[in-house]
């Protein structure tokens, strides 16, 4: 495929190229003008640079400048770019570092998988084994692929490297926390996350000889950053994705959605919504098998709680996860219990013959958990509608 039809094929795609750059005076002409050969659809993140990146730019006036005076972060930058994109109508972006360790002759593999395979967040997979890689570079990404999978479920063979495919129109509505490298992390782990796929293409990579090599890693700042980032996101992971990730199959696409819509639109107030949400989970777990929805009915129509969504989320006892709600409720039991509970193993076998065997302890267990995800359930309902409804009013 000639140039112009890769300049077309941009245009076509609605893809731009972003390059944040702080202080690389030395490489980032180069890589503009390689860039420049393949789209004009470029603009250029200044973070902060104090060298004479600005006198570099006004060489290029067809390259859009986005800039600010105090050095923020990579991911801050990358965060300003995103925006930037999305108000210049572009759907997607492909990030390249500014150090020249990315060639440009790679941008046409991102517009092929685009093509053929749609949007994803698709990472510039770099070949880790050659002799120029640096050895905390090598270290650092095996350390974050570990983690990605932890958090994930999803193997990818390079979670470090810059050069990226990012689907800005899907991930418009994702708000970030994180500013400086460890933002990449973050950005691939929650996209992930929000059902965007997550994959790679083989890329060139190209490390300068260490004594003119120029990072702005800083090994402990960083890599302390990244540990709390990776800590935090692996609790919500363990606490929540995961689990979610294990029920929602279970349910109707339909249902899911039905559940997702009746919540955020319901005509009650947030209150009222979180209360039915609550209650529904609290009914699907309590030890009423077969008579849960009877009663439960009848109590939300007395306490004028939304039916509806009581009913849809009081099918948290699908029969998938009946053998989880019977273990998690036998294992809290033996808090009641003390020392004459009775310790049971995880399995699809668990029936209500282990009910009866144990039937104390199941019963309180199975109270004691109804209310504490019952609880938990209602206020995030609760926390998530207030955000929901500002974020209403603000766009």
């Amino acid at each position: 495929m000639s140039e112009l039809n890769y300049h077309q094929k941009f245009i076509d795609l609605k893809t731009c190229v972003l390059i944040p750059t702080y202080n690389n005076e030395q490489t980032l002409k180069q890589v503009i003008e390689s860039v420049l050969e393949y789209t004009s659809n470029v603009l250029v993140i200044n973070d902060g640079s104090t060298d004479s990146t600005l006198s570099i730019l006004a060489n290029f006036p067809q390259v859009k400048n986005v800039g600010y005076a105090v050095n923020q972060g990579k991911g801050f930058a990358l965060r300003t770019g995103f925006k930037a994109a999305l108000d210049l109508g572009f759907e997607n972006a492909i990030s390249i570092d500014s150090d020249g360790q990315h060639f440009a002759k790679d941008l046409p593999k991102f517009l092929e998988y685009l093509e053929t395979k749609g949007q994803a967040l698709v990472i510039g997979a770099r070949n880790m084994d050659q002799a120029s890689v640096p050895t905390k570079s090598s270290f650092g990404n095996k350390f974050s692929t570990f983690w990605f999978w932890a958090e994930t479920f999803t193997k990818v063979p390079d979670t470090q490297s810059g050069y990226r495919l990012y689907p800005i129109s899907l991930m418009k509505n994702m708000r970030f926390f994180t500013k400086k490298f460890e933002f990449e992390i973050e950005v691939i782990v929650r996209a992930s996350w929000k059902y965007i796929k997550v994959d790679s293409v083989p890329v060139t990579v190209y490390y300068a000889p260490k004594e003119t090599r120029i990072t702005h890693f800083r090994p402990l700042k960083d890599f302390t950053r990244i540990s709390i980032l990776n800590t935090v996101l692996v609790l919500i992971a363990a606490l929540y994705i995961h689990p979610r990730n294990f029920i929602v199959p279970w349910f109707k696409k339909e249902t899911y959605r039905q559940m997702k819509y009746e919540v955020l639109h319901s005509e009650t107030s947030n209150t009222i919504t979180s209360l039915s949400v609550a209650f529904g989970i609290f009914m699907g777990i309590v030890p009423l098998w077969g008579f849960q929805l009877l009663i439960g009915i009848a109590l939300a129509v007395y306490f004028r709680l939304n039916k509806l969504i009581f009913i849809l989320f009081a099918h948290i006892s699908i029969p998938p996860m009946i053998p989880l709600i019977i273990y998690l409720s036998f294992k809290i039991g033996t808090i009641w219990m003390g020392e004459h509970a009775s310790h049971v193993f995880f399995s699809r076998n668990l029936s209500l013959e282990t009910i009866k065997i144990n039937v104390i302890q199941y019963t309180v267990g199975a109270i004691t958990f109804a209310t504490i995800a019952g609880l938990l359930a209602g206020l995030t309902t609760y926390f998530m509608l207030i955000a929901y409804k500002k974020r209403l009013i603000k766009e």
